[in-house]
């Protein structure tokens, strides 16, 4: 399992159920990352998306604690723990897409992560753990610099140390 996000300096993720900022080449790159994919998210996260629909072309899975949730072409699951059980039942590969909470509760049992990073400070209401902090995480790849519309930014990828 793996995770894909955009940070900003300091690892803030979004502001009012949305991405702080929306790059083209990082929406193609996670659209390129995530095709065919196994993509698992929260329910807010789904319903950020247009129509509050599951993303095509990928096998859409839902962690929610509402009991009630159902979503058409998306599997539920309605713990982090009830997904972590079942997750081997994937034959896709399998990316971690949001929301913050999720990232958090599931990054430690993600082998790769693939930030983009963001080299400036947004105003946000939601961020996810520094894997800068993180002594399990380490940058194997980097992109070169990047900048659009004044924005520099780059990708990096982190190595979870403690997965085998």
């Amino acid at each position: 399992m793996n995770f894909i996000v955009a940070v900003d300096e300091n690892w803030n993720i979004g502001k009012d159920n949305d991405l702080l900022i929306k790059i083209p080449e990082d929406m193609s790159r996670f659209r390129e990352i995530t095709l065919g994919k196994a993509v698992v998210m929260g329910r807010k996260t789904l319903e950020s998306f247009p129509g509050g629909k599951p993303l095509k072309n990928r096998k859409n899975i839902v962690i929610t604690r509402n009991p009630d949730f159902k979503c058409e072409n998306a599997d539920i699951f309605y713990s982090v723990e009830e997904f972590l059980s079942n997750k081997s039942d994937y034959t896709e590969d399998i990316y971690v897409i949001g929301g913050g909470t999720i990232y958090n509760q599931l990054m430690n049992y993600c082998k790769y992560a693939y930030i983009t990073k963001i080299y400036t400070v947004f105003d946000a209401d939601t961020k996810i753990n520094s894997l800068d902090d993180s002594p399990n995480w380490e940058i194997i790849e980097r992109s070169e610099l990047k900048e659009w519309n004044g924005i520099r930014f780059q990708y990096l990828t982190y190595e979870n140390a403690d997965i085998y």
